[in-house]
């Protein structure tokens, strides 16, 4: 069935959108998000590895095809760092790793050098947006006082730490080292990350902390950077562990309904509301549970299950079994959203990363369950003759699409959706680390050597 899902996402986008970025599957047509600026296909690039990896050859064929003839970086146009960065960079060391294929280690490396100027700045915390071709990075105008983001910066370090391995260049291993100094050397109010940080101050933005987006992946990296590196780069693991213990101090709470759940901190004062983003944290936990300091194993594993647990209960509660963006926990409401601006759901697979990442470790049956529920969801109401469709409002009894195919669809929710019904030989945690985009890129074992650097 995920296969047909797949077959039915990318038989759509290569009919009516090829070459695009993404897919508009009501009206038939391309859509072009402005986060890649003029760079196309990043539902190709996305979706390589989800490709190779349920055996699609054909199509992964004239995918790699059409990277080889027509993936151009060369565009006069401003991106997004960390999206180019996680979708492209990411999708491309995959699809190498997975495949072997020259071209897309070329691309990855080449593509890896245009971003470097975004680290022009006077901490070397990179620019959020980047003109490729100028070299002149800016941040988003409405970021705290001109900072850059938490969850942007310290998302390339998995993505920047290949780029080195892979081209015997250090530079790009260099860069996002130096975040880590930055970081290591301010003040974190209660132990806890802001989530703005000013580059060319080097000091924190509003004290804004969220384990949501502006601040999510960035937690998820030092620990994959750690287990990355073979379990040798302590400074991560340390970072890490140290960051979770100050979100369960400050920013776990536990509903009267006994959910428990994320808060957002404002300046110390906590917003009872937890988006859907933030539910790839029970995965994180979970991930992070064997190498938990002083017997923490098991209540970490029991931090990944609650938190998989609520972030059903999203789910369980709307009209059409998919979770909401955000939902809150006050005035008597638990797990739902309360505003219509949060009441949507854009295919997004942080849920259903968590119910893999909790089967591989636990192999209770209730998450291949309750992932199932979310297939059943997705053919009832995002499926479309055109494609799959983010949904308006998940409370309503009557589907209002939004009308996008999100390259995410076919790069993560559909792969987390096979891994979760595969064996746990299939791309196994103790070789593979996901992006954060859940392209899987290799565990780094000390004996590699430079084995790699050798074959330019």
């Amino acid at each position: 069935v995920f296969l047909q899902m797949m077959k039915h996402a990318w038989d759509n986008y290569k009919r009516y959108a090829w070459g695009l970025n993404e897919l508009k599957p009501i009206s038939k047509q391309g859509h072009s998000s402005n986060l890649f600026g003029n760079i196309q296909g990043a539902t190709i690039v996305d979706a390589l590895d989800t490709l190779y990896i349920m055996e699609m050859k054909e199509e992964f064929k004239e995918a790699k095809e059409w990277v080889e003839k027509n993936l151009d970086f060369n565009v006069n146009a401003e991106i997004s760092v960390f999206e180019v960065n996680i979708r492209f960079v990411g999708g491309l060391l995959s699809a190498y790793y997975l495949s072997g294929e020259e071209v897309f280690r070329k691309k990855a490396v080449e593509l890896g050098e245009k971003l470097l100027p975004a680290f022009n700045t006077p901490t070397g915390i990179p620019w959020a947006l980047l003109n490729i071709k100028s070299g002149i990075g800016r941040n988003w105008p409405w970021a705290s006082g001109g900072s850059s983001i938490l969850a942007e910066f310290g998302t390339l370090h998995l993505e920047f730490v290949h780029l080195s391995h892979l081209s015997g260049n250090p530079v790009f291993a260099e860069k996002v080292m130096n975040i880590r100094k930055v970081l290591n050397r301010l003040d974190k109010p209660e132990g806890l990350y802001p989530n703005y940080l000013n580059p060319s101050s080097g000091q924190w933005g509003q004290h804004h902390v969220s384990i949501g987006g502006l601040g999510d992946s960035f937690y998820e990296y030092l620990l994959k950077a750690w287990l990355m590196s073979d379990k040798t780069d302590e400074e991560g693991k340390k970072m890490y562990y140290e960051a979770v213990q100050a979100i369960e101090t400050h920013l776990i709470r536990k509903s009267s309904g006994g959910l428990t759940y994320i808060a957002e901190w404002k300046g110390g004062l906590l917003e009872h509301k937890m988006g859907h983003l933030t539910c790839f944290a029970g995965g994180m936990f979970g991930l992070g549970a064997d190498g938990a300091p002083n017997d923490k194993t098991g209540h970490h594993i029991e931090l990944g299950a609650e938190i998989a647990r609520t972030c059903h209960e999203s789910y369980d509660r709307t009209s059409m079994k998919l979770g909401p963006e955000a939902f809150r926990f006050d005035g008597g409401v638990e797990a739902i959203a309360t505003r219509q601006n949060e009441k949507y759901y854009i295919l997004r697979p942080e849920v259903i990363e968590t119910y893999m990442y909790m089967w591989r470790l636990t192999h209770d049956p209730k998450y291949r369950q309750w992932g199932w529920e979310a297939v059943e969801a997705l053919e009832k109401h995002c499926r479309v003759d055109g494609g799959y469709s983010g949904i308006r409002d998940v409370y309503n009894n009557h589907e209002s699409h939004d009308d996008v195919q999100q390259s995410f669809f076919l790069s993560e929710t559909l792969k987390y959706l096979y891994l979760l019904f595969s064996e746990d030989d299939l791309l196994p945690f103790e070789h593979w680390v996901f992006n954060t985009e859940a392209h899987p890129l290799p565990v780094l074992h000390k004996d590699d050597g430079n084995k790699e650097e050798n074959q330019k």
